[in-house]
C-alpha cells in the first residue's frame, strides 16, 4: 500500500474509532468508504473487516463492566453460515441494490419498529431480546460479506433493547467482534491472503485503538439523553444517505 494512502487511512482510523466509540456506529462505515476509494471492494472489506474486529474488541475491552454478555450467544449462533450465504449470493445482487434494501430496513427498523415482527410488534415472542438478537445474527451475517460495513443494519436491533449508553455501545463492539471475526474466517477460509496485508493492518488497528481510547473518554460527556437522540439521528442520515446515494447511481444513464 502507498504510504501516502496508508497514512490518510491511520488518521480516519483515529477519528472513525473514536466516533464510533462515543455514537457506537458510524465510524466502521465512514472508514470503508474511504478504503473502497483506494482498493478493490473484494480487498477493502476484509481488509476492513480484520481492523474493524480489533476496533470493536478495544471497545468491548472499555466498556467491559457494561456488556450484556448473554445476548451474544443468541446474535453469534447464525453468523457463520448467514455469512457464506451472502459470500455466495453477493455476486448475484449488485452491492447498490443491498446498500438501498439496508437503507430502508434501517428507517423502518428505526422509526416504525412494530412492521417488523422481531423490532417491536405485538406478542411476547415479538418482544423477546434473545429472538430480536437470533434474527440480527442472520441479517447482519448474511450482509457482512457483501456490503462489509453492517454498524448501521445493527444499530436498530440494540436501539429497542432499552440499554444505557454504555452498555449500548459495549454489547454492540462484543456483537459486531463476533461478526467481523465470522467474516475473517469467510474470506480466510476462500482463500484471502491476510498474511499479505500485515503491515498496513498493524497500523490501522494501532490507530483504531487509539481512536477508541480518545472516544470513550469523549463519551463521559455525553449524557443519557443526548446520546440517544445522537444515535438516532446519525443512524437515520447514514441510511437516509445509502437509500438516496444508491438509487441515484443506479439510475444515473
Amino acid at each position: 500500500m502507498d504510504p501516502g494512502v496508508l497514512a490518510l487511512l491511520c488518521a480516519a482510523s483515529v477519528a472513525t474509532g473514536a466516533l464510533s466509540a462515543v455514537v457506537g456506529m458510524a465510524g466502521g462505515i465512514t472508514l470503508l468508504a474511504l478504503m473502497l476509494l483506494f482498493l478493490d471492494p473484494m480487498v477493502a472489506i476484509p481488509v476492513h473487516g480484520a481492523v474493524q474486529l480489533v476496533s470493536n474488541l478495544s471497545r468491548t475491552v472499555a466498556q467491559r463492566e457494561h456488556v450484556r454478555w448473554p445476548l451474544l450467544l443468541r446474535f453469534g449462533a447464525p453468523l457463520l453460515p448467514a455469512a457464506f450465504a451472502g459470500l455466495a449470493l453477493s455476486r448475484a445482487v449488485p452491492r447498490g441494490v443491498a446498500e438501498i434494501a439496508i437503507g430502508v430496513f434501517v428507517l423502518i427498523f428505526t422509526w416504525r419498529p412494530a412492521w417488523l415482527r422481531f423490532g417491536g410488534g405485538r406478542g411476547r415472542a415479538a418482544g423477546d431480546p434473545g429472538r430480536r438478537l437470533l434474527a440480527a445474527g442472520g441479517v447482519v451475517g448474511f450482509f457482512s460479506t457483501t456490503v462489509g460495513a453492517t454498524g448501521p443494519l445493527m444499530a436498530p436491533f440494540f436501539l429497542r433493547l432499552g440499554l444505557d449508553r454504555r452498555s449500548l455501545i459495549g454489547t454492540q463492539a462484543a456483537c459486531q467482534s463476533l461478526q467481523h471475526l465470522a467474516k475473517i474466517v469467510v474470506f480466510g477460509a476462500v482463500g484471502f491472503a491476510f498474511s499479505d496485508w500485515l503491515g498496513p493492518l498493524a497500523a490501522l488497528a494501532t490507530t483504531a485503538i487509539a481512536g477508541t481510547w480518545v472516544g470513550t473518554r469523549l463519551l463521559d460527556r455525553v449524557s443519557e439523553a443526548d446520546f440517544r437522540a445522537l444515535y438516532t439521528g446519525v443512524l437515520t442520515v447514514i441510511a437516509l444517505r445509502l437509500v438516496e446515494g444508491e438509487a441515484l447511481a443506479l439510475l444515473a444513464p
